[in-house]
C-alpha cells in the first residue's frame, strides 16, 4: 500500500501568470485544492518537497495530507505540469477526497515468477500491453502497484485481467471486457521452428 505524504502549503491571495512566475522564481510551485462540494484553495507548496516526492515514484497514487493554515486536507493527486525545456513542475492539482472515499488510479504492473513460463524459458518474449491497470480502490489502501504471476503460460497465451489477483479493495474500472494485459509471443527463431502462430502485437493491442 502507498504511504500516506504529506505537503505543507501556504495560500495564494493572487492569481495569474505574473504571481505564478514570482513564485517559481522563490522556489515555489503554486497549485490548487478542489472537489469535496467545496471551493478551490489556491496553495503553493515548495518545489524541492514536491519533486521529492514525485521522486518516490508513486506520488500519483498516494493520498497526501495538504497542511495549510492549520488544517490537514486529505487529497489525491490529480496533475503535475512540468515545465517544457526545464523538466520542473510548474503547476500541481489536488482532489479532495473523504477518508472512506473510492479513488480510480492507474496502478503499475509487474511479473512474477517468470522462471515458471514455460514459454519464456523457451525464449518467447513477454509482450506488455499494459504497463498500468485502472482501478478503483479504497482511499486509504490504494496499491503501490500489482503483481501478476506468469507461472504456466506458454508461447501464444495471453494474460487477461480475469487471470489477476487485485488486492482486497480493489477492483477493475475497466468492467466491460475481459482485457489483455500481456502475451507471450516467440521470437522469430522460435516460430520458424514451431511454425507458430501467436498473435502479434497489433492484434493484442486491439483486443486490449
Amino acid at each position: 500500500m502507498s504511504d500516506q505524504l504529506t505537503l505543507t502549503a501556504e495560500t495564494r491571495e493572487r492569481g495569474g501568470k505574473g504571481a505564478s512566475r514570482d513564485l517559481r522564481r522563490n522556489g515555489r510551485v503554486p497549485a490548487v485544492v478542489y472537489g469535496g462540494k467545496e471551493e478551490p484553495l489556491m496553495i503553493h507548496v515548495e518545489e524541492k518537497l514536491l519533486i521529492k516526492q514525485l521522486m518516490t515514484g508513486h506520488f500519483m497514487n498516494s493520498v497526501v495530507m495538504i497542511e495549510v493554515d492549520g488544517k490537514s486536507i486529505r487529497t489525491l493527486p490529480k496533475d503535475v505540469a512540468f515545465h517544457p525545456v526545464k523538466d520542473r513542475p510548474i503547476h500541481a492539482d489536488f482532489l479532495r477526497i473523504a477518508k472512506d472515499a473510492k479513488v480510480h488510479v492507474a496502478v503499475p504492473v509487474q511479473f512474477v515468477n517468470e522462471e515458471k513460463s514455460p514459454g519464456l524459458k523457451r525464449g518467447g518474449v513477454l509482450n506488455i500491453v499494459r504497463h498500468e491497470l485502472e482501478l478503483v480502490c479504497d482511499a486509504a489502501s490504494i496499491p503501490d502497484d500489482i503483481s501478476i504471476d506468469v507461472t504456466g503460460f506458454d508461447v501464444g497465451d495471453s494474460i487477461h485481467i480475469s487471470h489477476v489477483a487485485l488486492p482486497k479493495g480493489s477492483e477493475s474500472a475497466i468492467t466491460d471486457r475481459d482485457f489483455t494485459i500481456a502475451t507471450i509471443v516467440a521470437p522469430s527463431a522460435l516460430k520458424s521452428s514451431d511454425g507458430d502462430t501467436t498473435k502479434d502485437d497489433g492484434e493484442a493491442a486491439a483486443e486490449a
